[in-house]
């Protein structure tokens, strides 16, 4: 059944006009704007290397693309993208010169994956950016009259073959789309460009800090990429707080800030105001934290980060730091291909649903049965196309993109949740085989298990083994951290091991676990040190006799390796003997090692 959502309002301007004109466009018939995306795309790299070899022979059409082409992960394609950042620049996935590589956050073999990209996806990128206002101001009005307080962030990159590499955000900061966007009063922010594009977190997080509380009385948003980013941006302010009053007091910047373009900057934004000072002192010295966001910013309307995914284990500490304001979720991106927006921001995250905007790639869906095996190369799955989707199923995402990407599974689960005009909507359900996540990092329980192995040779030395594991992502910290409980097989009381060795075992594991992860702990701070947690004996047994208790097959029963139900994390945290935290920073570079 297809069901029909309500128009969007009327725009507010002429430029919100144009937007929305297009979303009208774009959702009317998907479905005839998809048949002719597939055929820009492959008239555009039918001759490249990748796709010579299906003998398409010059065929745009759906039906042929779809006999001809098959389905892939970012494995199969390892080989040739690997080749491009070897150096090779012949027209291999995209007859367009490939302009830099994009960091994904999902992992392989410990790194981020590489994916190549054209210039003209900036473009395509910038496009959808410019829809995301248009659509709020239908439903916050005035944000013309302020400032947006966000929390934005470079990352690492590294050079590649003469190619950049850097995550998919950083690369559109950098852009002169972005540096040099064209003024827009619906969309200011309080953070001068100068402490954006600092590679120093630091000093770019205590500028962009120190920036919205002098402009506290304009800021009507707040908000970052992730709900862990702006919860990190609140705890740096609990840390901080006395320095940058004093910064505001005096009219004179903090030293650390060595960074000569924000020193530039700051030196026409900083002036000294004593009464600011002292009413930020007077919030911030308070003990209890509550509505601290609305008693700084008091005119902040909403917040706009993302709380759908994994980043729902956020919200409520977020909704105790804001007093409830709503929390926009805008837009639904990845390093792969920006897909589409939501069309009412400002719903509950529980509600939030995106419409993929049907130029941005070539759509297909994978029906997803978690119960069922994965799908062989032998066997091709049925794909079902953008406006084919049914309301209530769940799919696996796969793409075809101008940047030479051909029916690529990109790892989402989507439920479709209804349609506007003919194009679908989508609840984001979560990344496949993702087992914790507290930032940007994916780890997966393969993963997980090569950690655990990697601390166990420490074990050996004292004849030691884990007997079981499982694990959480603990948010009840800024920022948060993996959390391991391991029952032991000590065969030599009188030798066990000891807290220092458990110690060095969370060390371990980190470092086995993927880059993106290490990255978080080592240049971002957005992680905290790996716990391991030990259990009593038999606590595990325990653990399968309440899952059988509440009807699980003692046949079929499965530890898992990780938990989010209260009463089994309250049942293991009841039986914890020692924990132990890892002593130092796993090794991380931004270097790239390549064969």
């Amino acid at each position: 059944m297809v069901v029909l959502s309500a128009p969007l309002g009327p725009a507010v301007c002429a430029n919100d006009a144009k937007a929305l004109e297009f979303i009208e466009e774009m959702t009317t018939d998907c479905d005839s704007v998809q048949t002719r995306v597939l055929g820009e795309i492959l008239g555009r790299n039918g001759d490249t290397e990748y796709l010579r070899q299906f003998r398409l022979e010059g065929a745009t059409d759906r039906d042929t693309f779809k006999a001809k082409v098959p389905v892939v992960t970012y494995e199969d394609l390892q080989p040739l993208i690997q080749r491009i950042a070897n150096g090779d620049r012949s027209p291999i996935l995209s007859s367009h010169p490939i302009s830099e590589f994009l960091t994904s956050s999902g992992t392989s073999a410990g790194e981020r994956k590489l994916m190549p990209t054209i210039h003209e996806e900036l473009d395509r990128r910038q496009k959808l950016y410019s829809l995301l206002m248009p659509v709020m101001n239908l439903y916050v009005p005035g944000m013309d009259t302020g400032k947006g307080l966000y929390f934005l962030f470079i990352k690492a990159e590294t050079r590649i073959s003469g190619l950049v590499a850097r995550p998919v955000l950083t690369s559109y900061y950098k852009s002169e789309h972005f540096k040099n966007r064209p003024y827009d009063p619906y969309n200011v922010y309080t953070s001068p460009n100068e402490a954006i594009l600092c590679a120093d977190s630091y000093q770019s997080m205590y500028t962009q800090m120190l920036c919205g509380l002098i402009m506290r009385e304009e800021v009507l948003r707040v908000g970052a990429v992730f709900a862990s980013g702006l919860l990190r941006a609140i705890r740096f302010l609990q840390l901080n707080w006395k320095e940058l009053a004093l910064d505001i007091s005096t009219g004179n910047l903090n030293p650390k800030v060595t960074d000569s373009a924000i020193k530039d900057r700051m030196g026409k934004i900083l002036e000294p105001n004593p009464e600011l000072a002292e009413v930020i002192t007077k919030e911030c010295s308070k003990e209890n934290w509550e509505r601290i966001i609305t008693r700084i910013w008091p005119k902040t309307k909403y917040l706009d980060v993302i709380v759908t995914g994994a980043m729902a284990q956020y919200i409520p500490t977020l909704e105790y730091y804001s007093g409830g304001l709503p929390m926009a979720c805008t837009m639904y991106a990845s390093s792969e291909c920006y897909f589409g927006l939501n069309l009412n921001p400002m719903c509950k995250p529980s509600d939030v649903s995106y419409t993929i905007m049907p130029n941005m790639a070539y759509f297909e869906f994978m029906p997803h049965d978690a119960d069922s095996p994965a799908t062989s190369r032998e066997a091709p799955p049925h794909l079902v196309d953008l406006a084919d989707v049914q309301v209530g199923k769940e799919y696996e995402l796969v793409i075809t993109t101008y940047a030479g990407l051909c029916r690529y599974r990109v790892g989402d689960i989507l439920k479709v949740t209804g349609f506007y005009n003919s194009a679908p909507q989508f609840r984001f359900i979560r990344r496949k085989n993702v087992l914790l996540s507290i930032d940007s990092d994916k780890t997966d329980e393969a993963e997980l298990q090569n950690a655990i192995e990697n601390a166990s040779l420490l074990l050996k030395e004292v004849d030691t083994s884990v007997v079981e594991y499982t694990s959480f992502a603990d948010t009840t910290t800024i920022p948060g951290h993996y959390v391991i409980y391991w029952e032991l097989l000590v065969k030599d009381p009188a030798n066990s091991p000891s807290h220092e060795v458990l110690n060095k075992c969370c060390l371990a594991m980190e470092e086995k676990l993927n880059s993106v992860y290490r990255q978080g702990r080592v240049a971002d701070h957005s992680i905290a040190p790996l716990e391991i947690r030990i259990v009593k004996n038999g606590t595990f047994e325990e653990l399968m006799d309440y899952a059988i208790s509440r009807g699980a097959s003692i046949n079929q029963y499965k530890v898992p390796r990780c938990v989010t139900f209260t009463p089994i994390m309250e049942l293991l945290d009841s039986r914890v003997v020692s924990r132990h935290f890892s002593p130092a920073e796993p090794f991380w570079t931004p270097e790239r090692c390549h064969n």
